[in-house]
C-alpha cells in the first residue's frame, strides 16, 4: 500500500520523476511499478527516501 500524498510526481515528455518519503525499499519499488504502469511514460527516474 502506498500513500500517494508522500510522493511528488512530476513529469515532462514522458519521463516521470518520482521523489519524496516512503516507507520502505518495497513502496519505493511498487511506485515506480505504478509509475511504468501508466501509458506514455518512458522512464521513471526514482528519488524518493525511505524514511
Amino acid at each position: 500500500m502506498l500513500k500517494s500524498a508522500e510522493i511528488n510526481v512530476a513529469t515532462f515528455k514522458g519521463v516521470v520523476q518520482l521523489s519524496g518519503f516512503v516507507s520502505s525499499r518495497v513502496a519505493a519499488t511498487r511506485a515506480v511499478e505504478v509509475a511504468r504502469g501508466v501509458g506514455g511514460v518512458s522512464s521513471v527516474k526514482n528519488d524518493m527516501l525511505i524514511e
